[in-house]
């Protein structure tokens, strides 16, 4: 399912969160509201974090991460560093990159399989991207646009990117990733799906502007109607067919 929430009166949740399937991040000093929204949701399964990096809230564009890996900017302290460490399951390594293009989560964006990137991050931080987050790398512009992360959001079972992206771009897009696209927007026409959205394999968090077309479209595209219920709604089904049988 997916759930509006905003974050100090912004809509933009992807700056101040980063969702995976092995954990979540939020940003420090926000209300206890947007917490709770995530703990409701994600605790039984999943770590939430709060934190900060470089001394600053915005920490979904400044990091890029999946369930095997996270990637933190050069900005980032020592104590932040170790905190995330602390926080975060065994299995995560946690690493700092020296890349001019520090804004990590505008410049990459990644599933657990794939990550498309920057087409002007380092040589080192490609490769870096590929061992720590265990991806296969490619370079790539969405709809013309150079930050991929900030005008695309894909789990393992979906994506959804820039509207004006073309059906040739959408084919190409897919296949190298594997999951179905579509083209769309959050926050009530917003193009910058990675501010307004995160989503992992189960839940997506979207801005509280997001219009309940633009909901029901995450959730058919992300497959989030089916994660839990289904083997409920077999059930149903069944029994009322043989009722009727």
């Amino acid at each position: 399912m997916a759930t509006r929430t905003q974050f100090e009166n912004s809509s933009e949740i992807g700056v101040f969160s980063k969702l995976t399937n092995g954990y979540c991040l939020v940003a420090i000093g926000g209300s206890e509201n947007f917490y709770s929204t995530f703990e409701a949701e994600l605790a039984d399964v999943i770590p939430v974090v709060k934190t900060s990096i470089g001394g600053t809230r915005i920490v979904g564009r400044l990091c890029a991460g999946n369930k095997n890996g996270l990637l933190l900017p050069n900005t980032t302290t020592d104590q932040e560093l170790q905190h995330l460490r602390n926080s975060l399951p065994d299995e995560v390594v946690v690493q700092r990159v020296d890349e001019r293009l520090s804004a990590l989560g505008n410049c990459v964006v990644c599933n657990d399989h794939v990550a498309l990137i920057h087409t002007d991050l380092d040589r080192e931080t490609e490769e870096l991207i590929a061992d720590v987050l265990g991806v296969e790398v490619f370079r790539q512009t969405i709809a013309g646009n150079i930050l991929v992360g900030s005008y695309s959001v894909f789990s393992n079972r979906g994506g959804l990117v820039h509207p004006h992206t073309s059906i040739e771009d959408l084919d190409e897009l897919s296949t190298l990733l594997q999951v179905p696209l579509v083209a769309g927007t959050v926050n009530r026409g917003s193009e910058v799906i990675g501010a307004g959205m995160i989503v992992n394999d189960w839940t997506a968090f979207c801005g509280l502007d997001t219009t309940a077309t633009e909901l029901s479209v995450i959730e058919s595209v992300f497959k989030l109607r089916e994660s839990q219920p289904s083997a409920i709604v077999d059930e149903m089904r069944k029994s009322l067919i043989d009722t009727f049988v």
